[in-house]
């Protein structure tokens, strides 16, 4: 079929390379159904956009102007706080390009940039655990998400390798968490990068459990470990009752396979009583404790002020 697309505003379009972008974007973006896409200002706005954010975020990564944070995870039982998540956020400098993790990580997945990026984080957030396993010992474990771009990256085992070994942490103190879409494209080399990791030692999370349309298959074609209830089911656990009864069926098939069982996204009492007496085995989210630096996490860890 052959695709034409229509500029509205030629002012917008500087040289015949920004036209090529912007019919790039619109056919991609923007569809009629007799196969002619129409470019809008606002379609050229968010390009630029994008293209600038992408340019701050290279010279960020250079800049070293990302940084972690970490979000706890608490036992059922014990209600003491058994892990960490690490979630990457980044420090801009120009007001017009401030973007939260759900707008830049996509463009550093979508540019290839998670691969090195990725990559520090996974070193960093092992030598966290590093320096907090001296007060603590070895009870805190640090979770690290996993992207399809470098899950299916050659190098991608031997960077978890590397991490453990110049931060010194046992494997077994280290999860990696894959949503569903790390894991369908290729899943003959996901299953083989799996098993390389789980000889390693590491543990292997699923993450925004639910959400996909194959989730289920993958639990027992892959050793996980955990499974993480999308928050999108907490956060209506309470009023509807489709939610509840999904969540239940979790947990039960969570248990049945021997995996441990986490519901993202607790932010009241009352959702985390529920989640409790439905046998969930661990909770984060809001109501156990917002997303900090180590500085100040680490007093919600059990000891006082690192």
């Amino acid at each position: 079929m052959r695709r034409a697309a229509a500029c509205r505003q030629p002012a917008l379009v500087q040289d015949r390379h920004r036209i090529a972008e912007f019919i790039d974007l619109v056919h991609d973006v923007r569809r009629h159904q007799d196969g002619h896409a129409v470019f809008s200002p606002r379609i050229a706005a968010e390009q630029n956009w994008r293209a600038q954010l992408l340019t701050a975020l290279r010279q960020g990564q250079a800049d070293n102007r990302f940084y972690l944070v970490y979000q706890v995870q608490q036992n059922a039982n014990s209600l003491a706080i058994t892990g960490v998540e690490a979630l990457l956020r980044w420090r801009h400098t120009t007001p017009d390009l401030a973007a939260g993790p759900d707008r830049f990580i996509p463009l550093l997945e979508q540019s290839g940039l998670i691969i090195e990026i990725g990559g520090w984080v996974l070193l960093e957030a092992c030598k966290q655990i590093a320096r907090w396993r001296v007060p603590l010992g070895e009870r805190i474990t640090v979770a690290v998400n996993v992207s399809s771009i470098q899950m299916h990256a050659p190098c991608f085992v031997g960077r978890v390798r590397a991490a453990l070994a110049q931060s010194g942490i046992p494997p077994a103190l280290l999860e990696l968490e894959l949503t569903e879409s790390a894991l369908v494209n290729d899943p003959h080399t996901a299953a083989n990068t799996l098993a390389e990791l789980k000889a390693l030692g590491v543990q292997l999370a699923l993450d925004d459990f639910g959400t996909g349309y194959s989730s289920l298959s993958y639990l027992t074609q892959f050793s996980f470990d955990r499974l993480k209830i999308d928050q999108s089911f907490v956060r209506d656990i309470l009023d509807d009752p489709k939610d509840l009864e999904i969540v239940k069926a979790i947990i039960a098939m969570g248990h049945a396979l021997r995996l441990e069982v986490v519901a993202e996204g607790v932010e009241t009492t009352a959702e985390r009583d529920l989640l409790e007496a439905l046998g969930c085995d661990s909770f984060q989210g809001y109501l156990i404790g917002r997303p900090g630096l180590p500085a100040e996490i680490y007093p919600m860890l059990g000891v006082g002020l690192l």
